[in-house]
């Protein structure tokens, strides 16, 4: 962990970084790779602690996706001032290139330096200054940040535990382990350098360690500084450029169009090559654009002033995402650049998707399976802009005068053949010593049409070739609303409307409108009532989720008993595991397994659960029939290691830890069988105490809870009670029923702070205490937060509503319980009441003042009673900044426009991304009512004005519209209309 923030650094401090340790200088100078951890102090502005209360923010518009938050607490506020403070970080470094990966910060690239040219391929900020811009709150800009599951990353400000490796060809990759806060599956990112190269590899595992099948994105982050002189550049097919989940299309690269309400074919005209949006300073509003339909597998940006720039290069078959992103070259983005640093100015976002080429796109991966690929970027010098790279290689084609080629190798290249070939005959040729970072050219008098440019090396081996392109200049299709459910008629249509919504995590519409209106045509329909059941049993209804899958499987087998997908045996059997339907369970497991899309996720399901029933020679039999025909599942192998274990063979069990561990370091569950460290992660250690309790191996997973207890309470969340009411339950399966009673009580006098629990498992602990006993005020509370967060709003209040009856007095518990009482019952006179005593509870809590303020708004009560609640506790309404302009907005409204005014440029504000102008509205509101003229805001606003308008996230009737990509409310608020 990062020490504590110490003295005060100047603004202007540069980022300094260590020079490797002394036994390492020598093999830097024999060009081997190296890495080293070396703490890094970096000007800091720190993050407040999270918020208390779980965030339901469910119709939050984030990123074009839901930007539902829970179980992770939400952060608020920044420091307005800096401290100088220690970071964890591992340094890599060879000849050519120089990296510093930071494990507190997800794992993200910090530093990209070429050493060849001096310049930093990737924006280095000085600065950790983070803004309201991430999934959590929190989020900063510079290096490269790896999004994964979804976009911003959840675990973006959450740390990562990392290992060193050094392998046997001399490289070195630094191994950082993310544990997903939500659906709990497994990522991985090494970050690489190989002696003799300037390439930056990626390798990348992502592993579903669960039993069911999930939606993922993912996509790398790069940034790059920018001014005038920097171009992005993309592969020459690239025609045409989408916004996100492309509800909008223009030319690329020059904008044929308006798009994002430029008109950037009008500004052309005055000013030749405006329209050109591969420059940054083109772009005068936020704006995103994806490419569309490239076949090439690279691209990046380039410095012209520095004459310097980077390639990303990685298979496009896996990696087709290619995009730009940018807050403008304007002063509504400069003052988000500021927010983001102090001094490093403007940067653009050149990012790479992997199964993914749009945002939002979600692909699946099944239970267990891993998906594995790679990531490269490199420097380049003066080149130019690359019109064709690969990761020996870039070549830059000029063709105003004849054919110039400019090559950089990422190598050292002795005697390779730079060539110009036209129509199969060599126009020109050189034969060069090339390295990393000094650029060849070579020209020939010889048209484009026709030509060929290629590199090769001393064997004649290809490193690069370049070709004119030739595409159709057909224009691609753009995304349209699906209409609504009473406006389809095909069950099919219907269903995958549904599913288009589910998988891509729409946040404003649900496909339970389409999937219900499908079974309103035909109740038996398979695909409906499948995916109905997965809905069911993710959200804990397993008796419901089980009568759909039966009503599926009914019309699925009743001409053909082995149907051609077998996912609802598979589904099958997770609900009746939930049930404790053992026998039942692995019999659906069975008959899954008879098909090779479920083979391994249902063969390993059968297996644990034999081995849970202590059944170990049946499990691993089934096992055997797993490996070595289907992926690889780290699953897998602990399950049989605690097996041989079982069986008397620990040697035998120990060979298999120590190989697995050698190519997979991070694994928890392999860490901890192997009694080898693993971080104070409480999260990563309750899910290795489910496997050994799923594998049967109860007193390891009581030892293992044990540990997560013991974990300190952090803004990662608090799984202390949770852990508690597992352990409590494995306790009673051991007849342990007096230590299980002290682990419920356990549970109700530990830390509640940030205790938001998730998960089925979580569910049915939970669920299991009350039964032991229904006067568990503790476990009503936790469960309904829990029931909350997966939509089972009405249970949720009823345990809430029953905890405060048996006495419970928590302003966590009263506020949840208030919510619930407005949009599930829609009994405002309990919301407020509820509020009120959360406020005499703790009248102190800024953010329980702004929600009942907001409650106050929905019930309609005048702004001067708002105003009359809120002044006793100015000083309090003023640490908060949307409290703050409510508030400026009220004594506006009540005719004391000086006072609002006076705050606004006396307190600092930090917008929030897609909160932007409420602060400008709130200082022209104020203006207009004092008479004065319209003026520019001050510094202290943090934002400035937009000068273009931007795509509508909310339409004139109240609804958001369909492809908003971000709205400001967190819609905390919103009326239910049924589970």
């Amino acid at each position: 962990m990062a020490a504590e923030p110490t003295t005060l650094a100047p603004v202007d401090a540069p980022l300094t970084l260590p020079g490797a340790p002394a036994p390492l200088i020598a093999s830097l100078a024999r060009g081997e790779a190296v890495a080293w951890r070396e703490p890094l102090a970096i000007r800091t502005y720190e993050t407040a602690a999270p918020s208390p209360y779980p965030m339901y923010l469910d119709q939050r518009v984030y990123q074009g996706s839901s930007g539902k938050v829970y179980p992770i607490p939400f952060t608020e506020s920044i420091a307005d001032e800096a401290m100088l403070r220690e970071w964890d970080a591992v340094h890599l470094e060879n000849e050519y290139v120089r990296l510093v990966v930071l494990p507190e910060l997800g794992g993200r690239i910090h530093v990209g330096f070429d050493k060849t040219t001096g310049y930093d391929f990737f924006y280095r900020n000085n600065v950790i200054k983070p803004a309201l811009v991430g999934l959590a709150g929190p989020w900063i800009s510079g290096g490269v940040e790896f999004n994964w599951p979804q976009h911003h990353r959840p675990a973006t400000y959450l740390p990562v535990e990392t290992s060193i490796e050094h392998g046997d060809d001399g490289s070195v990759t630094v191994w950082c382990h993310d544990h997903d806060p939500f659906a709990r599956m497994s990522a991985q990112h090494g970050v690489r350098l190989r002696p003799g190269s300037s390439v930056v590899e990626l390798a990348v595992r992502l592993h579903n360690r669960t039993d069911e099948r999930q939606t993922f994105l993912w996509w790398a982050n790069v940034a790059a500084r920018v001014h005038d002189e920097y171009q992005s550049f993309f592969p020459e097919d690239v025609r045409y450029v989408a916004d996100h989940a492309r509800r909008a299309l223009t030319a690329f690269p020059a904008a044929d169009r308006p798009y994002y309400g430029v008109d950037y074919p009008a500004i052309a005209q005055g000013h030749p090559g405006a329209d050109r949006i591969d420059w940054y300073r083109n772009i005068p509003v936020p704006t995103s654009y994806m490419i569309v339909d490239s076949q090439q597998d690279f691209f990046g940006g380039y410095d012209h002033d520095a004459a310097a720039g980077f390639v990303h290069w990685a298979e496009r078959r896996l990696s087709p995402g290619k995009k730009q992103w940018t807050w403008g070259d304007a002063p509504f983005g400069h003052a988000w650049d500021d927010q983001l640093t102090d001094g490093d100015g403007p940067y653009v976002e050149l990012m790479a998707g992997v199964y993914t080429d749009n945002q939002p796109d979600f692909s699946w991966i099944l239970p267990g399976e891993t998906k594995v690929f790679t990531q490269y970027w490199y420097p380049i010098p003066a080149v130019g802009a690359a019109h064709q790279a690969t990761p020996d290689a870039a070549i830059h084609v000029d063709r105003e005068a004849g054919l110039a080629a400019t090559v950089a190798v990422t190598s050292p290249q002795p005697g390779a053949v730079l060539r110009i070939r036209r129509d199969g005959e060599v126009a020109a040729s050189t034969t060069l010593d090339l390295v990393p970072g000094v650029p060849a050219r070579l020209a020939a008098d010889v048209p484009a049409e026709g030509s060929v440019v290629e590199l090769v090396d001393a064997k004649g081996r290809l490193l690069v070739r370049w070709t004119p392109t030739t595409v159709a200049d057909e224009e691609p299709w753009v995304a349209e609303e699906p209409l609504a459910p009473d406006g389809l008629s095909s069950v099919e249509e219907l269903y995958l409307t549904g599913l288009h919504l589910a998988q891509y995590r729409h946040p404003t519409r649900s496909p339970l409108d389409y999937w219900n209106a499908a079974l309103r045509i035909d109740p038996g329909d398979v695909r409906t009532n499948l995916a109905l059941a997965d809905r069911d049993y993710r959200a804990g209804r397993y008796v419901r989720a089980l009568e759909r899958v039966d009503l599926a499987l009914n019309r699925l087998t009743r001409r053909n008993a082995n149907p051609v997908d077998a996912e609802a045996f598979h589904l099958r059997g997770l609900v009746l595991r939930r049930l404790g339907r053992v026998a039942e369970a692995e019999a659906a497991f069975g008959k899954a397994g008879w098909d090779g899309t479920w083979a391994a996720a249902s063969g390993f399901a059968l297996a644990q659960s034999l081995a849970g029933r202590q059944q170990n020679r049946a499990a691993l039999r089934v096992l055997d029939t797993l490996d070595g025909i289907v992926g690889h599942d780290t699953r897998r192998i602990a399950l049989r290691a605690i097996i041989l274990r079982r069986l008397g063979d620990p040697a035998a069990a120990e060979t298999l830890l120590v190989d697995a561990l050698a190519a997979d370091p991070l694994d928890g569950t392999l860490r901890v069988l192997a009694g080898r460290p693993v971080a104070d992660d409480a999260g990563l250690l309750v899910d290795v105490a489910l496997d050994l309790r799923n594998a049967g191996a109860l007193e390891d997973a009581l030892t293992t809870l044990a540990r997560a207890i013991g974990v300190p309470v952090s803004g990662a969340g608090n799984l202390r009670p949770v852990a508690h009411y597992i352990a409590a339950a494995i306790l009673d399966r051991l007849g342990r029923c007096h230590e299980a009673r002290l682990q419920r009580l356990a549970s109700r006098t530990s830390d509640p702070a940030y205790a938001f629990p998730h998960g089925l498992d979580a569910l049915d602990a939970l669920e299991s205490a009350i039964a032991k006993d229904p006067e568990d005020a503790v476990a009503h509370s936790l469960l309904g937060m829990l029931l909350y967060g997966h939509g089972r709003r009405a249970a949720a209040l009823r345990h809430w509503r029953q905890a405060i009856d048996l006495g419970l007095v928590d302003p966590v518990l009263l506020r949840n319980a208030g919510l619930a009482e407005y949009n599930v019952a829609h009994d405002d006179v309990e919301a407020w009441s509820l509020y009120e005593w959360a406020v005499e509870v703790a009248p102190e809590d800024a953010r329980l003042r702004f929600e009942q303020d907001q409650l106050a708004r929905r019930l309609g009560h005048s702004d001067a009673d708002r105003l009359a609640r809120l002044r006793p506790a100015e000083a309090l309404v003023l640490t908060r900044d949307d409290l703050t302009i409510e508030y400026v907005g009220l004594l506006v409204a009540e005719g004391e426009a000086a006072r609002a005014l006076e705050i606004l440029v006396t307190r600092p504000f930090h917008p929030w991304e897609g909160g932007e102008g409420l602060a400008i509205a709130a200082w022209d509101a104020a203006h207009e009512a004092l008479g004065m003229p319209v003026a520019d805001p001050p510094a202290t606003l943090g934002e400035a004005r937009a000068h273009y308008t931007p795509p509508v996230a909310r339409r004139d009737d109240g609804v958001t519209d369909y492809f908003a990509t971000s709205l400001p409310a967190l819609l905390l608020f919103a009326r239910d209309t049924g589970e």
